[in-house]
């Protein structure tokens, strides 16, 4: 299928519609990002760049920087808890070749994977707003032009799902969120979801361990049987 206005075909995708390190298409985020760097100087406080290889058959969509996390280490999902669950599942199936991601700067190596977030800079509370969304949507549009033929995507909570199928121009009502769904797509990616790997979902036992292992296994699974 073609892709949406808001986003590049795999034939047009560059450093620049990846990522934007002084992107300031919302003020809102800009202007918090300026108070938390004043608070924090040695954080990153600026948008956060993907993590792994571009055409990786894995793409991991995220919702945006945690405060002591991404948006103070510069990598996703690191330095903070939800990043625990996540690498610690990677290794195990694969596509890490370190159970923890502790700095951007440390010997972590992703395989055939990709993570990436809906909104690339902190927003207040974590919470976007859906203008953020949508202005940070075409470099997920292009994150996912990248991805080939029998790719899957892992979506991370209901905010990213929604942020994938508008990059690519698809109905939200089509393709409904829920853990450990599977859509396959019309361009022939397979979009996975499970809840975020969140402190709060995993206290709270909305997502346990297991839970996110099996969808991680899965992920494993469906790439293994499209490369067969």
């Amino acid at each position: 299928m073609p892709r949406p206005d808001n986003g590049p075909s795999a034939g047009e995708v560059t450093h620049a519609t990846l990522f934007d390190a002084d992107c300031t298409r919302c003020p809102r985020l800009v202007a918090f990002l300026r108070q938390v760097r004043a608070r924090h100087p040695s954080y990153h406080a600026r948008p956060v760049p993907s993590f792994g290889d571009l055409g990786a058959r894995l793409l991991i969509v995220g919702l945006a920087p945690g405060m002591h996390g991404a948006n103070r280490t510069g990598r996703p999902f690191t330095g903070d808890f939800a990043g625990i669950l996540l690498y610690r599942m990677l290794h195990a199936h694969g596509f890490g070749a370190l159970p923890e991601s502790v700095s951007a700067d440390d010997a972590l190596v992703l395989t055939d994977c990709r993570i990436t977030n809906a909104v690339k800079c902190l927003p207040p509370e974590n919470k976007p707003t859906t203008a953020e969304v949508r202005n940070c949507n075409p470099f997920l549009a292009a994150e996912l032009a990248a991805v080939p033929a029998g790719g899957v995507v892992l979506a991370l909570g209901r905010l990213a799902h929604n942020a994938v199928l508008r990059a690519l121009g698809l109905r939200q009502s089509a393709y409904p969120f829920a853990h450990a769904a599977e859509h396959l797509l019309p361009d022939g990616l397979r979009l996975l979801d499970s809840y975020h790997c969140s402190r709060y979902n995993t206290q709270t036992r909305r997502l346990t361990e297991a839970m996110f292992d099996a969808v991680v296994a899965r992920c494993r699974a469906l790439l293994e049987t499209s490369a067969a």
